[in-house]
């Protein structure tokens, strides 16, 4: 004859199994409000991106001296500062900070290129033959990516000082943004997680250790 608190303990026991059984399987399951918060951090990021794309071919950028464009570029990569330093606050305060990272290096990346191929373009029309072809503002933004990511076709290139110094400054602050922005973002996103009490892996979907 079976012992019934033996079976009472056996009872609770497996209970309790198949309570982290389903808690193991809702945690692999990314819940409702985490797929909205996914979808609506990669809507945003690709408006974000297609806005400051639309503003560049838009925008009238008329010829400026050397002078004004090395201002403007000095202002750009200011208020590229001051955007990167707000999206860091914003995620340490997000219910998602993984999610903002992801919108936010987005914005500033995008942002970054554009600047830059908005330089080199005002830096051509004020100065003919900086660069060894004429630019368009396509022609610039395809210069900015194949600089950024370090691909270096040939064949467009700067031939003055002034083009040189404006590439090779693209250069050293595109590694400061990959790598101590991507740091300070992941630090960021540390901090958002700790201020909530949350585990690493809350933000996104991940299957946990037996």
């Amino acid at each position: 004859m079976n012992d019934p608190a033996v079976a009472r303990t056996t009872s609770a026991r497996l209970r309790q199994k198949q309570g982290q059984e389903q808690e193991r399987e809702r945690r692999r399951r990314p819940d409702g409000p985490r797929r909205r918060a996914t979808a609506a951090v990669l809507v945003r990021a690709a408006l974000i991106a297609t806005g400051l794309v639309t503003v560049y071919y838009v925008l009238p950028l008329d010829g400026r001296s050397t002078t004004g464009t090395s201002a403007l570029l000095a202002c750009g990569l200011l208020l590229v500062l001051v955007i990167f330093s707000w999206e860091v606050r914003a995620i340490t305060h997000s219910p998602y900070p993984r999610l903002k990272a992801v919108e936010a290096l987005a914005a500033t990346l995008v942002l970054f290129l554009l600047l830059f191929a908005g330089t080199y373009y005002l830096l051509e029309h004020s100065t003919p033959g900086s660069f060894s072809e004429p630019l368009t503002k396509t022609d610039s933004l395809y210069f900015t990516l194949t600089t950024f990511t370090t691909v270096g076709y040939g064949d467009v290139a700067p031939r003055t000082q002034t083009g040189r110094v404006l590439t090779m400054v693209q250069m050293a602050v595109g590694l400061l943004l990959v790598g101590i922005a991507a740091r300070i973002l992941a630090g960021a996103v540390q901090a958002g997680l700790r201020r909530r009490g949350r585990e690493p892996s809350d933000d996104f979907a991940s299957r946990p250790e037996d």
